[in-house]
């Protein structure tokens, strides 16, 4: 059941582990009742500091699966794992495989981002309970930050499984909410990080907890607040509604400037080699085996400018690397180390919504953004046309390069029914049917339906 995992995940928040792996989520003890209880109606401000650090670690959990899970279909790299084919047959459609609804890409990641989400439902009701009290400017900012978090990971499980939509309501374990079609579920995200912006909008100049180091420069209201509404563009740039895409933004850290640190400013994911935690599971060291390792896409190459710096997000092996009638020249490098960061939302992004944002009615601002992207890739200015499709087209591209394996290219493609311009590798023949372009994840067989 998937509320038991999500109360075996939230177990681990409340009693403060600050990492958990994806084996952890199967071997904790039951934590049910009692614990969770406790902490709702009887915690003191030191349980909640450590729910929050919970809650901001467990959001790592499955990061790795989920990132492959859109990166691969969406053609931006290829999955070797000689221990695992599912990367190559299930996720790029071979032959006759579909996805599976009930083993480890659909469970995972979709189990995770719900137990982080249940962690952050917590929290909202935790705060109204503790010894000393917290101030109703203190409770506003705790409010704040679950609301957010748990809108951003209800929106990661949807990009998933898109049109079969998810669970909004979590918030009685014991009866939960209906599944709620893609609209419907993109509105609830959008209500909850609104009411989690009226909460940051009264909690005063600072939080009563410490978030980690992933939200420098993000971690006071205000500047949280700037956060929610970056978050809140990208929900309305999937709901299509430009008008208020265009003012999310106006209130996000949308900054119209392209230096390297200007591009990068953001909210990230952390890591570390300290013992017990995690490590940035999108690393794999140069010129890996097929037993593990990334390989980017062959168009990646052909597609991108020779002088594009966006290049570097790739690597030449020292020699080809082929698996399951796939071959590939180049590793995905997006992340040398394994504990460099990886981004939730990054200012490169909110400039290329703002371009999305002013394709139609305002193509001069659309064009003046665009130039941002392309002149810090070095490759100048744009020169082709100004119609909202002309525009469009460049705009995605731009957002193929600049966000290559950090989780959008397959829901930009398929937001903008293009999938069928991704590549099919294997094109079959005879009894053997090409590759397909999966639309969307099932419904994981955990929710019984």
């Amino acid at each position: 059941m998937i509320m038991k995992n999500i109360y075996k995940i939230v177990g681990v928040a409340v009693l403060g582990f600050m990492t958990l792996t994806s084996c952890d989520i199967d071997e904790v003890g039951d934590l049910n009742g009692p614990t969770l209880e406790n902490i709702i109606d009887n915690s003191t401000k030191g349980d909640i500091q450590d729910l929050v650090g919970g809650i901001l670690s467990d959001m790592r959990v499955r990061l790795g699966t989920y990132y492959d899970d859109v990166g691969v279909i969406g053609r931006e790299y290829y999955r070797f794992s000689s221990s695992d084919p599912r990367f190559t047959s299930d996720l790029l459609g071979k032959d006759k495989a579909v996805l599976d609804n009930n083993t480890f890409y659909t469970t995972g990641p979709w189990g995770a981002r719900y137990g982080t989400a249940k962690g952050a439902s917590i929290l909202v009701q935790a705060i109204e309970n503790t010894s000393p009290a917290y101030s109703e400017q203190e409770k506003n900012g705790l409010r704040g930050i679950g609301k957010t978090i748990q809108a951003y990971e209800l929106l990661l499980n949807l990009n998933l499984t898109y049109q079969g939509g998810i669970r909004a309501d979590i918030s009685n374990p014991e009866s939960l909410g209906p599944f709620i079609g893609f609209t419907q579920s993109l509105d609830a995200i959008e209500a909850l990080l609104v009411s989690g912006a009226t909460d940051l909008s009264n909690a005063g100049s600072e939080f009563a907890v410490n978030l980690s180091s992933g939200f420098t420069g993000f971690n006071t209201p205000a500047t949280f607040l700037q956060f929610n509404k970056a978050i809140s563009a990208r929900v309305a740039a999937y709901q299509g509604d430009l008008s208020a895409l265009s003012g999310y933004l106006t209130d996000s850290f949308l900054s119209l400037t392209n230096s390297s640190d200007d591009l990068a400013k953001g909210v990230y994911y952390v890591f570390s080699a300290d013992g017990g935690d995690l490590r940035n599971p999108m690393f794999f060291a140069l010129n890996a085996s097929t037993a593990g390792v990334r390989v980017a896409h062959p168009d990646y190459i052909t597609d991108i400018g020779a002088t594009d710096s966006r290049r570097s997000k790739v690597a030449q092996r020292s020699s080809s690397i082929t698996s399951d009638g796939l071959s590939g020249d180049y590793d995905f490098r997006l992340y040398t180390t394994d504990v460099d960061p990886i981004p939730l939302i990054r200012n490169e992004e909110l400039i290329l919504l703002y371009a999305e944002a002013n394709h139609i009615s305002n193509p001069t601002n659309a064009v003046t953004a665009i130039d941002l992207i392309r002149n810090a890739a070095g490759i100048g200015a744009y020169v082709g046309g100004t119609s909202p499709a002309e525009l469009l087209n460049e705009i995605l591209t731009q957002r193929r390069f600049s966000l290559y394996g950090e989780g959008h290219r397959w829901i930009d493609m398929r937001r903008f029914d293009r999938l069928g311009d991704l590549p099919i590798d294997r094109v079959g023949g005879g009894d053997v049917e090409p590759d397909d372009v999966w639309v969307q994840f099932p419904i994981p067989a955990t929710e019984n339906q």
